[in-house]
């Protein structure tokens, strides 16, 4: 993958900051902790009542509040589910977002609890649960705009350099939209984006728009805007929690208490101070295998 000028230099600092995101770090609901006894295992967690969940501190989604505390989208509405399955302690574990998968099928932690969307390619490798959510994409850029992007197509037009999240499907979007390569910057943290945005190493960042609208909120000293949310494709992107491929027990356990949180009206209540809404309620007629097969 190209990155345009210096691009030997840049993809090295890429793969360091991922190297270094890529290790793991254990933290418990109240913070740091290195407890063992968290099970990585369905079994072993109904139990111990403690699981581990790897997610990969991307905020709204799942990430360390300022007291070192796992929080976010996901992380809240799996402790709802799980309480209900009698598992009352979560411990994260930080994982880069392209890591996850892999990581869980090491066994490192027993499901994966970082909005991760359902595509053909991850459900070769993991077994995801029911839709949980649906979501656009929007190009987080300096105020003003000034160089109009609002689609992939408009990247090459002006001929600007746009971050994404290494691993996420943004960099699918644009490779299809025939953005030449060295014009799609892949960085392991969306504070990475964030960061390369407001120096003005890139023009903007290519990500999820309800990441682009936190991130914007939570940096008002940034200077930065989000484009209008738009969706590539016939319909939405869809994320939600995967687990192991066998372990169907759990996924279906899961499953079911996800979907009694939808019908209740109580997910929306949970996820709301992340920045999701009713319009982020997946459609019910939408399907895992839907998703895994198109």
């Amino acid at each position: 993958m190209g990155f345009g000028k210096s691009s030997s230099s840049r993809w090295n600092r890429w793969i360091a900051a991922a190297g270094v995101a890529a290790m793991t770090l254990a933290v418990s609901a109240c913070g740091l902790g290195g407890d063992d006894a968290a099970a990585v295992t369905y079994a072993d967690a109904k139990s111990s009542g403690k699981i581990k969940v790897g997610f990969a501190n991307e905020a709204p989604w799942a990430f360390l509040d300022e007291k070192g505390e796992l929080t976010g989208y996901a992380p809240t509405v799996a402790r709802a589910v799980l309480k209900n399955l009698g598992i009352d302690e979560v411990e994260g574990v930080v994982t880069d977002f392209d890591g996850l998968i892999d990581g869980l099928r090491a066994e490192n932690y027993a499901f994966v609890a970082a909005g991760m969307f359902i595509n053909p390619k991850r459900c070769e490798s993991s077994a995801f649960a029911v839709p949980d959510y649906q979501v656009g994409s929007a190009f987080m850029v300096p105020e003003g705009n000034p160089r109009n992007i609002n689609r992939f197509e408009d990247i090459t037009r002006e001929n600007v350099r746009m971050a994404t999240l290494g691993g996420a499907v943004e960099n699918g979007y644009a490779e299809s939209s025939g953005v030449p390569s060295q014009l799609i910057e892949p960085m392991a943290k969306q504070d990475d984006i964030l960061r390369a945005v407001r120096n003005g190493d890139v023009y903007g960042g290519a990500i999820l728009d309800v990441t682009a609208t936190w991130l914007a909120k939570h940096n008002p000293d940034a200077n930065l805007e989000v484009t209008p949310s738009f969706q590539y494709g016939e319909r939405p992107d869809v994320g939600t929690f995967n687990f192991r491929i066998g372990d169907d027990e759990f996924r279906e356990d899961f499953n079911r208490e996800l979907r009694a949180l939808h019908e209740s009206g109580e997910w929306l209540r949970l996820v709301e101070p992340f920045g999701l809404t009713a319009a982020n309620e997946p459609d019910a007629s939408m399907t895992t295998e839907q998703y895994c097969t198109a």
